[in-house]
């Protein structure tokens, strides 16, 4: 019999999943029950603000009815298709994707994930330019499969495999000198996140992210955007390279493309397609009938409710108001926000939760990062403001 005060291990899913997961993830100390909006509700009923969105997931919120409605008669019609039959749906999901992309970006490939379309990205440089180096910045995050953990800045910490698939090397993040300096004619690709999200939302230049267009473009060098968390609205701009006025041969996309649904895109130019054909690249999922209509339901719900400029109003609103308490400065753009704290953002980030705001750290430990959902409202902002502002200072 249970006594008073004891957890039953049975009823509690952070004990079940201890029990049988390898312990790979720090996890928070609450467990979602169920989510509305930009709120998230828990089991032992908290009602919880999301600034974090599931990693940059969450682009309409929780409970978007444009995006269920998508999803639930796509299941109901057809739940899954591989890439030997065209479907209608996916049609769709790619005239959509293409016609917010950059200019001259309009062939795309379907994948699951950011890793997966990092990982085809990099080796489809790799293919077309007959070179066996890669250029990456200082700092900035790709994934973790072997490809892209090779081009993440330290993953030596937890790489694991015996070597990495092709030469790479780091240019140092706004450091123009260096970056003329490396890149020539040997490299097949610069990869370049213009928002570095994981090393805290540090936004790369202007100026640097012209350098590495000027010079890759002179040495005949693939430039891949990884947007996979800066993108599909999340910067004010479907792209953050649209707001740099930038045109990379390669943006790479996941995170929020498909508002929940798991799901990745590989956008290039002409000029790049044209050197694949039949059985070239591959992914079973990819391309699915419910992540295609998720991603033509997200795009058509930021169109539909103008939600670029609520992103930027939001941003405004962020910067205008929460520089007080604990923060000292903000970097990033839209919502994909570093919020540079006098302390370890851990603690603030603990600090919030117990206002029931929830944001999420970085690899800076003095950077706590918003990312909110793109349908975020004035109201949200004013409780992240009045929450930081209770914090005390810390002790002289």
């Amino acid at each position: 019999m249970q006594t008073p005060g004891e957890t039953n291990v049975m009823s509690d899913p952070r004990m079940r999943e201890a029990n049988t997961m390898i312990p790979v993830y720090g996890q928070l100390p609450f467990v979602p029950e169920r989510a509305s909006g930009c709120d998230i509700f828990t089991k032992d009923g908290r009602r919880i603000l999301d600034l974090y969105g599931g990693h940059a997931v969450a682009a309409l919120g929780y409970g978007h009815p444009r995006l269920l409605k998508a999803i639930q008669e796509q299941s109901n019609k057809l739940l899954f298709q591989s890439n030997s039959v065209a479907l209608e749906v996916r049609a769709r999901a790619a005239e959509s994707l293409v016609r917010v992309a950059p200019p001259g970006l309009e062939r795309l490939f379907f994948v699951n994930s950011g890793a997966e379309a990092n990982e085809n990205a990099l080796r489809m440089a790799c293919i077309t330019t007959g070179r066996k180096k890669i250029l990456a910045l200082t700092h900035g995050f790709h994934g973790r499969t072997a490809a892209a953990a090779a081009v993440t800045w330290n993953s030596e910490k937890w790489y694991g495999f015996p070597s990495k698939p092709f030469a790479t090397d780091f240019i140092p993040r706004d450091d123009v000198d260096a970056a003329k300096a490396m890149i020539n004619s040997d490299i097949a690709a610069v990869i370049v996140e213009p928002v570095q999200g994981v090393a805290g939302a540090y936004d790369v230049s202007t100026g640097f992210l012209e350098t590495l267009r000027e010079e890759t473009q002179r040495h005949g060098v693939v430039l891949i955007a990884d947007e996979v968390q800066s993108g599909i609205g999340r910067c004010g701009h479907y792209f953050a390279v649209q707001a740099h006025r930038i045109q990379p041969d390669i943006i790479t996309s996941a995170k929020a493309l498909g508002g929940g649904i798991p799901c990745g895109a590989v956008m290039c130019t002409h000029a790049l397609a044209a050197h694949f054909g039949p059985g070239d690249l591959g992914s079973t999922f990819g391309g699915g009938p419910v992540a295609a209509a998720a991603i033509a339901a997200t795009i058509e719900a930021i169109e539909a409710e103008g939600l670029l400029a609520n992103v930027r109003r939001c941003e405004a609103q962020i910067r205008e108001q929460c520089v007080v308490g604990p923060v000292t400065r903000i970097q990033g753009m839209g919502l994909l926000l570093g919020l540079v704290c006098d302390r370890p953002a851990v603690e603030v980030r603990n600090a919030l939760l117990e206002h029931d705001i929830l944001t999420g750290t970085s690899s800076d430990p003095d950077v706590l990062r918003i990312l909110a959902p793109l349908v975020l409202e004035t109201g949200h902002i004013d409780h992240l403001a009045h929450a930081l502002a209770s914090i005390a200072p810390v002790a002289s």
